[in-house]
């Protein structure tokens, strides 16, 4: 096939460009991958959510009470719009497994007799169910058998109910309730700490007391069902027998953490790619309009040959169009193996019996569509100025700038500066826009890897802040029922506690006008050294006689200040409906806590010195002594660790984000490389004859290159201050961005992280200034200095 005449010179200005058109491609590239990327995996993780819940058949309504009577079943199945319901036992036991020493908690869940449960049913990865003559036998969470390599067959011991017992694992298994399972108390997935086993109900109906009765209810609602409407009929029939409140399948945990993250990787979606089509599209528009300046002359034949403006306009926007047409195949490519691989990564973290990683034409389309936008809103200025030259006046050399003295300031930089510096400051002066705008690019890649490195600051600050300046007991136990606060006595003379402090939690539902919260409010003593209660900037909080302390993120969600009222409806015991004042508002980076000091706490309900958590802060080298100790203790209902708790944060959030980190400075590096390269291999085109002219005066290859790889390292040192302000903008606006109730990033940034990011663009810059200096080694100078006819 003939190519039109346009097109044939478009192919030979593509090659004889190759070099910048690749650096865009690459940068349009980057932000293809990590658009059609993030929109994939929301794709793939969304499905396969609704794929497990489906056909697993996940409930919709959850509730639990004390002990309600089977026959209760029947009155809740009957309640408009309800579907289905499942009754059942779900206890918490201490589980040993050999071989290791460290607490485990396991919540024990009731199977049906005989059949499968008609709510969350169980995906069997493998062995058997239960048999119903097998009171003793367990079907283990998936994530808990691989970290103990247990399989079907293997033992382990439970401590159900102050008896200890031997459970045989008959299954492995998955379970749509628990795709992100975490223990009480802890913020990230443990699977050595933390088990899910399922379990004839006869056995525990007898260790709990719970012959005839049940604990818990799942319920599976009609499409279009009023939720709100349905839970508070749920609640009315469970209250008289200790009901704490149903809550819908939005906020049940795992459903809410998964819900959470496929959120957060939507917002992602909308800020990166932003940047990388936005400097792609001005990259475009450079290239274009200095391309446009060399080449007014075959602008003017072309004209002269009766091609039109609109065709003129169309040749030039179609140059950027092939450039990021590259781009968005190569970003293709690189989104596709990226969202494959990173839904890999989720699931790890989060379990599913099957992944679907099969992303449609969509994500892929809209990252397409919305590049080629980019790239032809930036191309559109330069190709109307191009259709708008006259052929006569096209023809002509441009006008050249108007020089004139910068009188005492021209002497001065004549006698402090040498010739060649005061032509690179001369070619900056001239064009000052063109020179910020490509600082600006520069500036980008230093934001974006500022951003990048940024992360592992905020993570290490949330540590440092909640793990050990503000949580510094070793050991968090929860106990079974509330205690006197005596209780303290006990746990201290247990082996190896240094030191003991008793709180009290206790479920609620808070309540701002129409907006409700159900979160623990926690009592602490008034003077505490093992939960010492602080704000995000480190400062100490003194707990008030009365009232509550909120987080700030929760008060936000409440619409309350300080001075206001929240109405407390506590879901346990007698039900008591409080108002309190809010006392104080504090920051903090992790969860939405709820305060009060412990007296005041247990003055409200109507209730004596009590508690239900202990703090023990402990020697080291007993830690095997006490963990055999409180797993001996009838009273334990939980244990956490502190050094687990911190090991589990970093695995499932610090070693992930480690992998992102490095993407992204890779994708920062090319943006980076794109900007320098361009802005090098532009002015090297532009100025071309004028470089030879100062060769053929006597300067050497050395000292030509120097004036244009000065310019380009000024605009490279103009970039670089910059981008630490853009970089922290967007810190700032990526902290607000990824604000969730489990975590704020807070917008802390290090000073090596300012100089990590300084020195990878710098290198990068450097790169490229090398393979521009190759080129200008080369310069033919009889080609160059040709006059063009």
């Amino acid at each position: 096939m003939r190519l039109h005449p346009l097109d044939r010179k478009l192919v030979r200005d593509l090659w004889r460009m190759r070099g910048q058109a690749f650096a865009i491609a690459l940068i349009v590239a980057s932000g293809v991958a990590v658009l059609s990327s993030s929109l994939a995996v929301v794709d793939a993780l969304s499905e396969t959510t609704r794929g497990f819940y489906e056909r697993h058949r996940f409930g919709d309504v959850f509730a639990s009470a004390t002990r309600a009577p089977r026959s209760l079943a029947a009155r809740i199945a009957a309640l408009p719009e309800v579907q289905a319901v499942d009754a059942r036992i779900v206890e918490q036991a201490t589980l040993d497994v050999a071989g290791f020493a460290d607490p485990i908690i396991g919540a024990l869940v009731s199977l049906p007799s005989g059949g499968e449960a008609a709510l969350n049913r169980l995906a069997l990865r493998a062995g058997t169910l239960p048999e119903p003559d097998q009171p003793d036998a367990v079907v283990l969470s998936e994530a808990f058998a691989e970290a103990h390599d247990l399989v079907p067959g293997d033992v382990l011991h439970a401590l159900v109910n102050g008896r200890r017992r031997a459970l045989r694992v008959t299954g492995i298994a998955l379970s749509p309730e628990y795709v992100y399972a975490i223990g009480p108390g802890t913020l990230m997935p443990d699977p050595r700490r933390y088990a899910i086993a399922w379990m004839n109900p006869s056995a525990l109906e007898a260790a709990y007391d719970l012959d005839g009765a049940f604990n818990d209810v799942v319920l599976a609602l009609g499409r279009g069902a009023d939720t709100n409407a349905v839970i508070r009929a749920l609640d009315t029939l469970l209250a008289p027998y200790g009901g704490t409140g149903a809550i819908a399948r939005a906020d049940q945990l795992s459903n809410w953490f998964l819900m959470n993250e496929i959120q957060q990787l939507r917002r992602m979606a909308g800020i990166l790619p932003t940047i990388f089509l936005a400097v792609a599209a001005f990259l475009g528009n450079m290239v274009l309009a200095r391309l446009i300046a060399t080449e007014r002359a075959e602008i003017g034949l072309v004209k002269a040959f009766g091609y039109g403006d609109a065709t003129v306009a169309w040749h030039y926007a179609k140059l950027v169009l092939a450039m990021a047409g590259l781009g968005v195949l190569l970003g293709w490519l690189a989104g596709w193996a990226l969202g494959r691989w990173t839904t890999v990564l989720y699931a790890e973290m989060f379990r599913f019996p099957t992944l679907y990683y099969t992303p449609g034409f969509g994500p892929f389309a809209l990252s397409a569509g919305v590049s080629l936008a980019a790239a032809l809103a930036g191309a559109l200025g330069s190709a109307r100025r191009a259709a708008a030259l006259p052929p006569a006046e096209a023809m002509r050399p441009p006008a050249p700038p108007a020089y004139r003295r910068a009188g005492a300031l021209s002497d001065l930089l004549r006698r402090v500066l040498e010739q060649l510096t005061r032509i690179v400051l001369r070619q900056l002066l001239r064009w000052p826009l063109r020179a910020l705008l490509t600082s600006a690019g520069i500036a980008a890649s230093v934001a974006v890897l500022i951003m990048s490195f940024q992360w592992l600051d905020a993570l290490d600050h949330m540590i440092g802040s909640f793990f050990f300046q503000q949580q510094r007991q070793d050991v968090t136990v929860s106990l079974v029922e509330v205690h006197p606060d005596t209780v303290r006595n006990a746990f201290a003379r247990l082996p190896g506690v240094l030191a003991v402090e008793a709180q009290r939690a206790v479920p609620a539902r808070i309540h701002a006008g129409h907006r409700v919260r159900r979160e623990a409010v926690v009592g602490l003593p008034e003077v505490s050294a093992l939960h010492v209660l602080e704000d995000a900037g480190g400062n100490a909080i003194t707990l008030p006689p009365d009232g509550l302390v909120l987080s700030s993120a929760l008060a936000r969600r409440l619409g309350v200040a300080p001075g206001g009222h929240l109405v407390v409806e506590v879901l346990g015991g007698a039900r008591p409906v409080l108002t309190l004042p809010v006392a104080a508002v504090f920051e903090t980076w992790i969860g939405t806590p709820t305060y009060m000091r412990l007296d005041a706490l247990n003055r409200a309900l109507g209730d004596p010195p009590v508690v239900n958590t202990v703090l023990l802060r402990v020697d080291s080298r007993e830690l095997p002594a006490l963990f055999a100790a409180l797993k001996a203790t009838p009273a334990t209902g939980a244990v956490t660790l502190r050094r687990a708790a911190v090991d589990s944060f970093n695995a499932s959030i610090a070693e992930h984000m480690h992998v992102f980190i490095a993407i992204y400075v890779l994708f920062a590096c090319t943006l980076a490389a794109g900007v320098s390269y361009n802005s090098m291999r532009i002015s090297l085109s532009e100025r071309g004859r004028e470089l030879a002219t100062l060769r053929v005066l006597g300067f050497g290859s050395g000292e030509v290159a120097y004036v244009l790889l000065g310019e380009a390292a000024l605009l490279v040192l103009i970039g670089l201050p910059m981008g630490c302000g853009l970089g922290l903008a967007l810190t700032q606006l990526i902290s607000s961005s990824f604000e969730t109730e489990l975590f704020r990033i807070p917008p802390v940034i290090e000073p090596s992280t300012y100089g990590i990011a300084l020195i990878v663009a710098s290198l990068t810059a450097v790169a490229c200034g090398v393979l521009v200096r190759r080129r200008v080694a080369r310069l033919d100078l009889v080609a160059v200095l040709k006059t063009r006819e």
